[in-house]
């Protein structure tokens, strides 16, 4: 079967999509940007509410940050994806599942 012609340009798109989605989530995170509340505050609210361990904490952060520069750079793109897919997977788990897939 052949693929679509287009195929490589909507997976850059997606791609694309996606990094900058989850760069603007890291930043606000680790940067404090886009109305986030900055690294320490970040880490000190995982720990309080969630339970997650400092170091945890600081690799999720990051995680969401340099993997979505890894998937708008296309550096180390399956590498950045599963650790997005990861940190996504424990915010399932720990914050969003109790609520199913509505709010």
């Amino acid at each position: 079967m052949k693929l679509p012609e287009w195929k490589d340009e909507a997976l850059f798109l997606l791609r694309l999509a996606i990094g900058v989605i989850f760069f603007m989530h890291g930043s606000q995170k680790v940067l404090g940007l886009f109305g986030g509340s900055g690294l320490e505050a970040t880490v000190q609210g995982f720990q309080s509410h969630l339970g997650i361990p400092p170091a945890l904490a600081y690799t999720a952060a990051f995680t969401e940050f340099l993997g979505g520069l890894g998937l708008i750079g296309g550096l180390l793109t399956r590498l950045s994806a599963l650790g997005i897919a990861s940190v996504m997977g424990v915010a399932v788990w720990k914050v969003h599942g109790a609520n199913g897939f509505f709010l």
